[in-house]
């Protein structure tokens, strides 16, 4: 399963992916706009392709992916990441097989 029990800024700010300069421009725009910011990113180099994806499909997994990285992120047990989701721990549980990640 995949560790991700990390802080994600921590992560990536040690692998020099981000900095504290970006940190704060990002923290200064909306959610929408990081997303249609990366995809068009994506989207330009690959002449309008997703990486092959039918997007409109895949984007609910894609965002509870994103979400349930944050909530084990941020949060100090399964039960509090539940509630961070707004979800039962049981589907807390369940979405952490799914998407093959584990909370210590």
């Amino acid at each position: 399963m995949k560790d991700v029990k990390i802080n994600n800024i921590n992560s990536l700010t040690q692998k020099g992916i981000v900095s504290k300069e970006l940190l704060v421009l990002i923290s200064n725009m909306t959610l929408e706009d990081l997303i249609a910011i990366k995809l068009e990113l994506s989207s330009t180099h690959l002449k309008n392709r997703l990486f092959g994806l039918d997007i409109w499909k895949k984007i609910d997994y894609i965002i509870k992916e994103a979400l349930m990285r944050v909530a084990i992120s941020c949060t100090k047990s399964n039960s509090e990441a539940a509630r961070f989701l707004g979800i039962t721990l049981s589907d807390y549980r369940i979405n952490l097989k799914k998407f093959n990640m584990y909370k210590e």
